[in-house]
């Protein structure tokens, strides 16, 4: 398996830039999470590793060789698909043993391989049917036998559990990962879904437009995101925003919302105009001794929790509170933040105003 870097990696079609000189690091081993919306780039910059599109500038490393103008058949990686894309009049064994048959592989070593591969992959008992009638799970395990028997430097997966219905996506879901941590291979991996990418990625890169947002593991992304657009796009509901006009000095560890003082992480820079500070909505807390106070307006019941819709002063937020707590439409409630699971925004760029330094802060503090 091997490292893949980018260095300002660009791609251009005609006056349309789709991708804008990304940068970052997929270590070998890792399972690598390319996440972001329909537009956002992350198949193109997917493609351009491949070796199925050529970056218009920048570098592309494998394995610490520069591939970025090769073509896909000079890098030894292998593809998987959304949709599959098998040899319709062969069998699940023949669609396997393909890759390797091209290569001019001896007969008992691809039959051997073969095996191997569908032992892992626990499609022992169908090698020997056609694909045609195979269940989509089944169809996506062959597809990934086919991929993983030639044992590449890396493997590349584009939705390739986009086509299965929710039962299946999430089952081979846990199976890809447990099928990645066996092998240690380095897996790169496109998805629109923030769950899956949660789930799955021991790193996630979060795009946008063509440009990367940002680049770490889930907790932080999650935690300290370091745009709106990734509090936004991460986390379901997502973080809420509470907009204020005003000034923030470096260092600075409070702020005035709506007349309160509404203690902060200290800034990490000097900001004034139109601010946000956001929450995520497990860390709204009702407490009537809170003089920061917002109305009511709707609560959505989820079983172990509820959704709680709250108007206030500086904009509607959601909390995320116990299903047996009391929350009645129209009543008048306190709210409370904890300081360290706060982030402020620049409204106007969506930059952060805080590091992930404060991690040491919220797990000790």
């Amino acid at each position: 398996m091997a490292q893949i870097r980018i260095e300002d990696v660009r791609k251009d079609f005609g006056s349309f830039t789709a991708v804008k000189s990304s940068t970052f690091t997929i270590e070998d081993g890792e399972f690598f999470m390319l996440l972001g919306p329909s537009g956002c780039g992350k198949t193109t910059t997917l493609r351009m590793m491949a070796g199925l599109e050529l970056p218009t500038a920048g570098r592309i490393y494998l394995d610490n060789e520069e591939v970025g103008q090769k073509p896909a058949s000079e890098r030894d990686i292998a593809f998987v698909f959304q949709m599959f894309a098998l040899y319709p009049h062969m069998n699940v064994r023949n669609n396997i043993s393909y890759p390797l048959k091209s290569q001019g592989m001896r007969r008992d070593e691809i039959r051997r391989k073969v095996a191997e591969v569908a032992e892992i992959l626990a499609i022992t008992d169908i090698l020997d049917k056609p694909v045609g009638g195979l269940s989509g799970g089944d169809r996506q395990r062959v597809a990934l036998g086919r991929a993983i028997v030639r044992e590449p430097k890396a493997f590349f997966m584009d939705e390739p559990l986009g086509a299965l219905d929710a039962e299946f996506r999430e089952r081979m879901a846990e199976e890809l990962r447990a099928l990645h941590d066996r092998m240690n291979a380095t897996t790169v991996y496109v998805t629109h879904d923030q769950l899956e990418a949660m789930q799955m990625g021991d790193k996630i890169v979060v795009m946008n437009h063509g440009v990367v947002e940002q680049f770490g593991v889930p907790q932080d992304i999650y935690d300290w995101p370091a745009t709106k657009f990734v509090a936004e796009f991460i986390g379901s509901p997502p973080m809420n925003f509470l907009r204020f006009n005003g000034s923030v000095a470096k260092g600075q560890d409070s702020i005035a919302l709506d007349g309160t003082e509404i203690a902060v992480p200290p800034s990490i820079d000097e900001r004034s105009g139109e601010l946000a500070l956001g929450v995520r909505p497990e860390f709204v807390k009702l407490d009537d001794a809170s003089s920061y106070r917002g109305r009511i307006a709707a609560s959505e019941y989820l079983g172990t929790t509820q959704i709680v819709t709250i108007d206030t002063p500086s904009g509607r937020i959601r909390a995320r509170i116990p299903s047996d707590a009391t929350a009645r439409e129209g009543e008048t409630v306190g709210l409370r933040f904890d300081a360290r699971t706060l982030t402020i925004f620049d409204d106007a760029t969506g930059r952060a105003l805080r590091s992930q330094g404060n991690r040491e802060v919220l797990e000790h503090g």
